[in-house]
């Protein structure tokens, strides 16, 4: 009896597997047809400010599937908050619109960029039926619905890149800066790279990239033998970037995670304290992307290398949002399109277990507009990076992001 009950078990895990495999191809087909505003930034910030999205209409229902789902954004917030709520909006519009006979309705809820409006706005959501929640943007509001949605065993995915609001049914479809960490990291020490130096900004990303390194350096076996934060006043960096230029003869790698001016400033002043950085390898994290042709110009930065989502999928949604709406997206757009691209599989492939848990953390994952990605049992995700190094004509890609999450990873 005990061996039937095993083969039972093994047929349906098989069925669940392949049932998942054909919602991860209906969400990349789906794909196919910063603004920074939480504590953290995203993984590829946008190149520029984009223009103010047209209002689209308020709060309200978009589409008329049977299933209903929550979609809660900050639309009245005033600044780049409520630019980029229309804009993830209309992603979440554009993602219904491309997904083949989705069976969904968005209940659109507008949390006014506070934890109380993102609270009343959850409750309006499962008031209206909703099964699922997507959004909401900032930490605080994501703790807020998740504690009016854990409840009523209503699962969330939300935006936020603070890793710490993440919980069981709260999951977090954001580029959190761990992710970032953990790529270039696991990159650097299969390419030799042992002992490690890091300079950080000292703020609350810093914090949250060198709990993350200091992790993953010696998880993959590795050194940290310095390492330095640094005052957001660029004029008061000098002390700390001289203490590690101390260690730089003993390191193979300097992690800096900061954003392109910050950056080259960093590694401006390395150079005139004579480290070798033909020889140390630099590292970034994300916040590198946001200037491909500032880092490019930056001869100190030659060779360095950072993570970034697959970019294919990016310019191709741009493309489409840009003839749809006549306007740029912000970067944080992908994020509600994909969510709401997930739900529309999910619905389609998976009946009454949609929304499980078990569903939503299959370890294989899913297909999006920024390559593969995964929840995690905590909320948190894993995504499919590529690695990329800094040059004069523009980044090139030395790891390329993977298509696939390997089994047991």
């Amino acid at each position: 009896m005990a061996g039937k009950d095993e083969g039972i078990r093994s047929r349906g895990r098989r069925r669940l597997l392949t049932a998942l495999g054909v919602a991860a191809i209906a969400l990349a087909a789906a794909a196919c047809s910063s603004t920074n505003l939480d504590q953290f930034s995203t993984s590829e910030p946008p190149p520029q400010q984009p223009a103010e999205p047209t209002p689209g209409p308020g709060p309200g229902t978009i589409g008329n599937g049977q299933i209903r789902v929550g979609l809660i954004l900050p639309l009245s917030a005033q600044g780049n908050a409520g630019v980029a709520a229309q804009s993830m909006k209309n992603a979440a519009e554009m993602a219904l619109a491309e997904f083949k006979q989705p069976n969904i309705s968005l209940l659109v809820q507008d949390d006014g960029g506070t934890p109380q409006g993102a609270a009343n706005a959850a409750q309006q959501a499962i008031a209206g039926g909703a099964e699922i929640i997507v959004g909401p943007l900032f930490a605080q509001s994501v703790t807020a619905v998740g504690q009016v949605a854990r409840q009523r065993g209503i699962p969330v995915i939300a935006f936020s890149t603070d890793a710490s609001v993440a919980a069981r049914g709260v999951y977090l479809l954001s580029f959190l800066p761990e992710s970032d960490v953990r790529r270039v990291v696991d990159y650097a020490v299969s390419r030799g790279k042992r002992s490690f130096a890091a300079l950080l900004p000292d703020n609350a990303y810093g914090s949250v990239v060198e709990a993350a390194f200091q992790q993953e350096v010696a998880r993959r076996g590795g050194r940290v033998l310095a390492l330095e934060k640094y005052p957001v006043d660029p004029g008061r960096m000098s002390e700390a970037v001289r203490r590690v230029a101390q260690a730089a003869n003993q390191v193979d790698a300097i992690f800096i995670p900061d954003d392109p001016a910050t950056t080259s400033r960093v590694a401006e002043q390395l150079a005139a304290a004579r480290v070798n950085l033909k020889r140390v390898q630099l590292l970034g994290t994300g916040l590198w992307g946001g200037d491909g042709a500032q880092l490019g110009s930056d001869k100190n930065l030659d060779g360095g290398w950072y993570p970034a989502p697959e970019a294919a999928g990016y310019r191709s949604f741009v493309q489409r949002y840009r003839a749809r709406y006549n306007q740029e997206p912000v970067r944080t757009a992908t994020l509600s399109y994909d969510a709401v691209a997930l739900v529309a599989a999910l619905v389609k492939t998976q009946g009454t277990q949609r929304f499980t848990d078990q569903v939503l953390t299959n370890s294989s994952g899913f297909a999006g507009i920024d390559g593969v990605f995964r929840f995690r049992p905590d909320g948190t995700n894993d995504r499919g990076l590529a690695v990329l190094r800094v040059a004069p004509g523009g980044p090139q890609v030395v790891s390329p992001a993977p298509k696939t999450f390997g089994s047991g990873t």
